[in-house]
């Protein structure tokens, strides 16, 4: 593998579609610094639904303030009530903005960084800086739905996740800000017929291209 300076990658998808496994072992084999968009709001919805603030905003901003994205990082935030809860959270304008600031200040401290989420090359990474490279992840709904159920230890049924899943990606493509959008020049891939194997091998001939 050869050195190199600088690599940004931006790494957009649907909820359960494996983007957030496949930017893990991308990062891993290029070392880069790896940043979960969706944990930052899974976050600030465990402290929303734990505390109910009368003033979101403020509360956010002065949480997110006071830790840092490696502590985020290691909480378990993967529970169904914070995926029912984070949709609906992440229509905020105003959250979302607490959100970015707080991806952007990580990002411009570092020029060899994966961020994956749902407006990463649309938003974050559309300039200054902009992303080198850019994945869309899509999976079918049964797979993703069986992946998530696995993933909460089928503590609810396989139906519930499948219709929480449809849910929040249907929100997430019709949100007002920052929908969840495919940019042009996105690399789709389908982790629903790809192994993890394939997956680091697709998204690895597009990055040795340009290193």
């Amino acid at each position: 593998m050869r050195k190199f300076k600088k690599l940004i990658i931006a790494c957009d998808g649907e909820s359960a579609s494996g983007k957030s496994t496949s930017a893990k072992l991308i990062s891993k084999k290029y070392q880069l610094l790896l940043v979960n968009s969706g944990l930052l709001y899974r976050f600030c919805s465990k402290l929303v639904i734990r505390h109910k603030p009368k003033k979101l905003v403020s509360f956010l901003n002065k949480r997110l303030k006071k830790i840092s994205y490696k502590n985020i990082a290691r909480q378990n935030l993967h529970s169904q009530e914070i995926s029912d809860h984070v949709a609906i959270l992440a229509k905020n304008k105003n959250v979302r903005q607490i959100v970015n600031n707080f991806q952007k200040k990580i990002i411009k401290n570092n020029k060899k960084i994966c961020v994956e989420g749902r407006d990463i090359a649309s938003k974050i990474l559309a300039k200054n800086p902009k992303y080198d490279l850019a994945f869309y992840f899509k999976c079918n709904i049964n797979v993703a739905s069986h992946r998530r159920w696995l993933d909460l230890n089928k503590k609810v049924s396989l139906r519930e996740v499948k219709k929480s899943l449809k849910k929040r990606t249907l929100m997430d493509k019709e949100r007002k800000y920052s929908p969840l959008i495919k940019v042009k020049d996105a690399i789709l891939i389908r982790t629903d017929i790809l192994s993890k194997k394939q997956v680091l091998m697709k998204m690895s001939k597009y990055i040795e291209k340009i290193i």
